[in-house]
């Protein structure tokens, strides 16, 4: 985990409380997969008629534990138990790797007494090192026996590799007139520029929604939140988002929800959204070695996927983020990330602002631009930098952070 040098100084003072959710415990513990002296394996059990829904990374190269994820999903998206590891991603682990999954879900299948369909598996840490699942696997059983429901702070704890602080959020809202929770936890803080998800983020209701409708919920909201953040342009290939519904607040007089067009649903769908976006805003707020957490804006492009990836253009780009991280109030390199996304931008239309203050008007430096008063705004923590690029009505928000020297020593020494 990252040395305390490099807390993020957007962690929060005090952590939020998750409160238990019906059918659903969880156990940590010390396995040495590679840390010691901390919990790096953890546990959630869930009740009988459990469902869930997940996106998973697109990349080329991803893991084992990806691929039972998603063959899991593909078998109906019942659920049972997750198992997740830090310190090994178990990836580019080739026979080895899918047998490490294969001992890991055998052994969790009998611990939860089910089938290992419903098991689902996650892995996060250094890709390359074959991971000896038989360090861990016998602990299963024990763990899933004495899990309990008020963990969720330990379990994200438990999944933390170079992250300076667990990433928790819950809501509650009504389906009909039953109170329903959700809860979420992720970790995340480097190799981070999702593709269909983030790092790995696991999220829990007892609301009682048809796996059909939930896997909708979550693909559709993952596009406008962990799709819109990012801390260094890079995809991992370990990226498992799940979302798990027990269904237990059926118990409680809440009707199943089997229509994703069913008028109940808009306020669980509002409040999932609004926590998948608090998730990826806590990840891009504890990117490794950052020392400001910064929001594009972009307005004016063709469509809401072209105005995307301008932001993105601009927030991957290393010379624009070391700018920021020197608290450089360079528009001239906003002006160069637009111009490389391959997106149509009129260049001659194209306005730029640093928070309120605006640098540059219809493709030139604007008349009022003082740079004094926009290098004084440059040395806060949050940076909002605003583009129009003149030529439509898509606009789109995502979410970064600078790029600092702290950024280059953690991923120097990052095996060690």
């Amino acid at each position: 985990m990252a040395s305390s040098a490099h807390k993020s100084p957007f962690a929060p003072a005090k952590l939020a409380r998750l409160p238990a959710i019906d059918g659903v415990t969880f156990a940590t513990a010390e396995a040495g997969i590679k840390y010691k002296n901390r919990t790096d394996l953890m546990v959630a059990v869930m009740a009988p008629g459990t469902v869930a829904a997940g996106v998973l990374t697109q990349s080329k190269t991803r893991s084992a534990p990806v691929d039972h994820c998603a063959a899991s999903l593909s078998a109906g998206g019942t659920a049972r138990i997750l198992v997740v590891n830090s310190g090994n991603s178990n990836a580019f682990t080739g026979a080895k790797g899918r047998q490490a999954v294969e001992t890991t879900v055998s052994a969790a299948a009998t611990a939860a007494d089910c089938r290992p369909a419903d098991v689902y598996v996650a892995s996060t840490g250094v890709i390359g090192e074959p991971m000896d699942a038989g360090k861990f696997a016998p602990l299963l059983t024990g763990m899933a026996k004495d899990a309990k429901p008020d963990m969720f702070e330990p379990a994200a704890r438990a999944i933390m590799t170079t992250d300076t602080y667990p990433k928790l959020v819950t809501r509650t809202v009504e389906i009909g007139a039953t109170k329903v929770t959700i809860n979420g936890f992720c970790k995340g803080a480097g190799m981070i520029a999702p593709d269909m998800a983030t790092m790995l983020c696991f999220m829990f209701t007892d609301a009682a929604i048809a796996q059909p409708v939930l896997q909708r919920l979550v693909s559709a909201h993952t596009k406008t939140t962990f799709n819109c953040m990012t801390v260094d342009g890079d995809t991992s290939t370990s990226d498992t988002c799940l979302l798990f519904a027990t269904g237990t607040a059926a118990k409680r007089g809440q009707a199943p929800v089997t229509d994703a067009a069913d008028p109940r649903l808009a306020g669980f769908e509002a409040a999932l959204h609004d926590m998948m976006r608090e998730l990826a805003i806590q990840i891009a707020k504890d990117g490794e070695g950052l020392s400001k957490f910064v929001t594009f804006e972009v307005a004016g492009a063709e469509d809401w996927a072209a105005a995307r990836r301008i932001a993105l253009a601009c927030a991957n780009s290393p010379i624009l983020k070391t700018a920021i991280a020197g608290e450089d109030p360079n528009w001239g390199r906003v002006v160069m990330a637009v111009g490389k996304s391959g997106e149509a931008a009129d260049r001659d239309r194209l306005s730029i602002w640093f928070g309120d203050h605006i640098v540059a008007r219809n493709g030139e430096r604007a008349a009022e631009y003082v740079e004094k008063t926009v290098a004084e705004y440059m040395k806060g923590r949050d940076i909002v930098i605003r583009v129009d690029v003149g030529v439509g009505a898509g606009k789109a928000t995502v979410w970064t952070c600078d790029l600092t020297h702290d950024y280059v020593s953690i991923n120097a020494d990052y095996r060690s």
